[in-house]
């Protein structure tokens, strides 16, 4: 089947200018012309038009595109396989970036308005934006949850840091009392526990006992929290959880 220009332009999705530009280099010459003059595209250049395109969409040159075209030793099948592994190169990357816009789509709902390096930098290999929608469906209409929003856009690079750094030490105090034999429901745990309360209403949002008490439950009830404590030290997750409660349940006066 034979083309015109015009319907090889549309056909291809490129203009007629560009095909005649591409004839003028010598990048795809139409193998004839009507006996009016006007080119005419038989299937073997609509075939090398499309791996033109595909070279093209992947980056390279004209100049460039000719020389691999007219390769002598590279046929048709090694043009293909060679353009797969470029595009599947290429989805592999556009993967990777959609991935990381994605992300960051995530932490500005957050409210986490860090750049990239500074999240590293702060969080590591652990993305708080993880459980955002689960977070979110939960807790989303709650005051907790607006309180949270509102103060994690005012927080600077600084500030997360400082509040990593708070939550490292009382951590590490926590599993010092566990690995003293310090009574989870004694004055040193439940001490420990409001201090943890404290932090959260300071940090994040107003948290009163009752709450405190619901979070500590869950430190024990949601198996990703139990993994998080019980990674600093084994069994720290109960421990936590019953110090909370027992703070909640004998608030100090």
């Amino acid at each position: 089947m034979s083309h015109t220009v015009g319907e090889l332009a549309r056909l291809a999705g490129v203009t007629v200018r560009t095909l005649h530009h591409y004839d003028r280099i010598g990048l795809l010459t139409p193998s004839g012309r009507t006996s009016a003059g006007y080119r005419v595209y038989d299937v073997p250049d609509v075939d090398r038009l499309q791996r033109v395109l595909l070279y093209r969409g992947l980056g390279f040159g004209l100049e460039e595109i000719g020389a691999l075209l007219d390769d002598p030793d590279v046929d048709a099948g090694e043009h293909l396989r060679r353009q797969h592994r470029l595009l599947t190169e290429q989805l592999d990357r556009t993967h990777q970036m959609v991935a990381a816009v994605e992300k960051e789509m995530e932490a500005r709902q957050m409210g986490i308005s860090l750049t990239p390096e500074e999240r590293f930098e702060v969080f590591g290999d652990w993305l708080p934006e993880q459980y955002a929608d689960e977070a979110q469906e939960r807790w989303g209409d709650t005051d907790a949850w607006a309180q949270s929003q509102g103060r994690q856009q005012a927080m600077s690079k600084q500030d997360w840091l400082d509040v990593k750094a708070e939550t490292a030490d009382l951590e590490a105090r926590f599993a010092a009392a566990l690995a003293e034999g310090a009574p989870a429901d004694g004055q040193r745990a439940r001490d420990l526990a409001e201090e943890h309360r404290q932090q959260i209403t300071t940090r994040w949002y107003d948290c009163p006992p009752e709450l405190h008490a619901c979070l500590g439950r869950m430190y024990v009830e949601d198996e990703r929290f139990t993994r998080y404590y019980d990674a600093i030290a084994p069994g720290l997750a109960q421990y936590v959880s019953t110090a909370v409660v027992a703070n909640a349940e004998h608030p100090a006066t």
